[in-house]
């Protein structure tokens, strides 16, 4: 029997989400729609420029596993906070959601992660990141149980950024497989894949990982491509399955020569996309662990998305359970 349905690894960060406008952006040069990695002392300057915000409880990972949990999932999480108030409100909030976490945090230097978030009118986040306390995560916040235990270990590309974390995770893939269990991982962002498409390609071709999760954008760059059909059959022949979202048209999965199309939930409006990949991930994942069809997958993974872009912030407010309920997916 497993303990967790899905372990999550990622970087432990509060979001501070205010809106702007574009012209905003490009004037603080600001890459839209991307995760920007900062300083510290950026983050100050854009902290001091921006708006009326809202902080909330994210990190990609993190809002993967408390999606599970939102939809019944047993889940777990590992991710360096510091000891400090934005760590505090990430062990809390976490915990709050029935997530299991404990990993250690490091005394208060450096702090805990934050990302300043400016949402324009178009609903498109766009991330400047200060890793702080995450770069801190390494192989010594592995606890090998808690991933013997868990059917999926699921980890974001981002960790790819902090040196240490690299050695966590294929220190987690190794006990996975090491007791029969699967390995998936997020691309993150197309810039992300930029940085580290080699190493990326050689996780999925190793067979390190067996499941990955793309935006259509991300997987056109992972094969340097604008053939969407070549990215997909090439991503079928490098992993045993793939979830491929596509915006408002929804998301394709394939496994071997198999290709299935999830049509997207209608949406009233678009507010923020912030963790909308990461909520797919979190109701394909939950779906995918309970052993549904992967149209069900797909559909509780397109639910989720729907769900948190029409909300402020990456923990959707809405129950996932009771929604998913509604649409007979439970």
């Amino acid at each position: 029997m497993s303990k967790f349905d899905v372990l999550a690894v990622g970087n432990a960060i509060v979001d501070i989400i205010a809106r702007c406008d574009d012209s905003f952006l490009s004037e603080n040069d600001i890459i839209k729609g991307a995760m920007n990695l900062i300083d510290a002392e950026r983050a100050e300057l854009l902290y001091s420029k921006m708006g009326p915000a809202v902080e909330a409880s994210g990190g990609s990972a993190g809002n993967t596993a408390a999606g599970i949990a939102g939809l019944g999932g047993k889940a777990a999480y590992f991710g360096k906070v510091a000891e400090d108030q934005l760590g505090t409100i990430f062990q809390h909030d976490i915990r709050a959601q029935g997530v299991h976490y404990e990993t250690k945090p490091d005394g208060s230097r450096p702090p805990t992660a934050r990302s300043m978030i400016f949402v324009t009118p178009d609903g498109e986040r766009s991330m400047n990141t200060y890793l702080g306390a995450c770069v801190e995560l390494g192989p010594q916040d592995v606890e090998p149980q808690v991933v013997a235990d868990s059917k999926v270990t699921y980890f974001e590309g981002y960790l790819w950024d902090p040196p240490r974390a690299k050695e966590a995770i294929l220190e987690c893939a190794r006990i996975a497989h090491e007791n029969g269990r699967e390995v998936s991982m997020t691309l993150s962002d197309p810039f992300c894949v930029g940085r580290y498409r080699a190493e990326f390609l050689d996780l999925m071709r190793s067979g390190t990982v067996d499941i990955v999760f793309a935006n259509k954008q991300e997987a056109l760059s992972l094969y340097e491509t604008e053939d969407f059909e070549l990215a997909l059959s090439t991503i079928a022949a490098d992993c045993k399955l793939a979830a491929v979202t596509l915006s408002e048209e929804g998301a394709i999965i394939v496994r071997g020569e198999e290709r299935i199309k999830i049509d997207a939930f209608e949406v009233a409006e678009v507010v923020d996309t912030t963790g909308a990949g990461d909520l797919f991930a979190g109701g394909f994942l939950y779906g995918y662990t309970q052993g549904r069809s992967l149209e069900d997958c797909g559909k509780l993974g397109c639910l989720a998305a729907a769900i948190v872009i029409q909300q402020i912030g990456p923990r959707p407010m809405q129950s996932l359970r009771g929604a998913a309920a509604l649409e007979g997916l439970l």
